[in-house]
């Protein structure tokens, strides 16, 4: 993407004057940054997921002061009558499992894709919600059909309701109030507080991003290494602890020092090889969440499958690269000269014609059909 274009998806401001102006920053309000937006899924469609297991989702009703939240999967029968207010559901990740809106996402990709999530639909009766609260990550509200009202606020205190089954604010103190209408959009830094109340039936994309914590994030690539340490044991670089000088002890609890200093040194060691935390951090990265699957070629295609061909990448799959490797749905492979400028590019458009495709390594090409076995990307 061009980071010096005028987008009208940013209300006039390139990509790079956005991320220097309001990324992290502060809210931006974009009234039709797509316009004659209309909902790429149907109501009857969208709520129809919430049986599927394949999708995370939720429905979240409000009684007065009463809140009531019900994870899917779920029978659609059991929603609440189109007819009953107050009560909105939530389908997550739906760029996994509709080309449009997958598509719309792309849209967003001024940000790394390392840090693009996913988008989100809100559908809601009037006056439907998920009440005050605030996201630690930054989002783009984008209303895709009827009225949605949005206050906002910098919040101070972020105490939360006690008894309620959602992250609701005990005080909010709205700053601002909008009202938007079919292809306007909010965009909100992490930390901003945030109610949006529907005006009438109402849906509501939010597009969201990443935000590993760093002890999640630690944790990950601690168990990665630990793996890769495992596999290792009893090489050549496997050394074990020896104490020839070690003299009798009179407090036979204590733990030697020299143990001490060996233990560090071995988690040194393992920490020492930048090319490994990089491929764990891409792997980590790429991982697909636990309710993806991808579609495999039948049994009888196998023996049909052709070299070289269009490849375009399935929907669900996530390719990143760093100087030295490619990764690609949690696995990691090293590339370089042409074969690490044509996956690259693959990672970048998501596509990469047979022209170019051809020009691929055998041992790429190998890659690619064992790729396309696990239904990682299309002709």
């Amino acid at each position: 993407m061009q980071k010096n274009t005028a987008l009208t998806l940013l209300g006039g401001l390139t990509p790079e004057q956005f991320m220097k102006r309001h990324w992290q920053k502060k809210p931006l309000l974009i009234r039709q940054a797509v316009p004659n937006m209309k909902p790429l899924v149907e109501r009857a469609a969208l709520l129809e997921m919430v049986e599927s297991e394949e999708v995370e989702s939720r429905c979240i009703v409000r009684k007065g002061a009463k809140w009531t939240l019900k994870k899917g999967p779920m029978a659609r029968k059991s929603l609440p009558s189109l007819k009953t207010p107050d009560w909105t559901v939530l389908v997550q990740g739906v760029d996994l499992h509709n080309d449009e809106v997958h598509s719309l996402l792309q849209q967003f990709r001024f940000v790394p894709d390392a840090r693009l999530d996913d988008l989100m639909i809100s559908f809601a009766t009037e006056g439907g919600g998920v009440g005050p609260h605030f996201d630690s990550y930054d989002v783009f509200l984008l209303q895709a059909h009827g009225q949605r009202q949005w206050r906002i606020g910098r919040q101070k205190k972020f105490e939360l309701q006690e008894g309620v089954p959602l992250k609701i604010l005990k005080e909010f103190k709205p700053e601002a109030e909008f009202v938007l209408n079919p292809g306007d959009m909010l965009y909100l830094p992490p930390g901003y507080a945030h109610d949006g109340i529907a005006q009438g039936e109402c849906m509501t994309y939010s597009i969201g991003f990443r935000v590993p914590r760093s002890a999640e994030l630690a944790s990950e690539l601690l168990m990665g290494l630990s793996e890769e340490v495992a596999e290792d044991s009893g090489g050549s670089q496997d050394v074990l602890y020896q104490d020839p000088q070690q003299p009798a002890v009179f407090q036979d609890a204590s733990v030697p020092q020299a143990l001490q200093q060996f233990a560090a040194n071995a988690i040194a060691k393992a920490l020492k090889d930048p090319q490994l935390l990089n491929c764990l951090l891409g792997e980590s990265l790429t991982e697909p969440k636990p309710n993806v699957w991808f579609d495999n070629p039948d049994q009888d295609e196998l023996p049909n499958f052709v070299w070289p061909a269009d490849v375009r990448l399935d929907r669900r799959t996530k390719m990143l690269f760093d100087a030295k490797h490619v990764f690609i749905n949690g696995e990691s492979f090293r590339a370089a000269g042409q074969d690490a400028k044509l996956l690259r590019k693959l990672a970048n458009d998501k596509f990469l014609p047979l022209k170019e495709a051809a020009k691929l390594s055998a041992n790429a090409a190998e890659l690619m059909q064992a790729w396309w076995e696990e239904g990682w990307w299309h002709e």
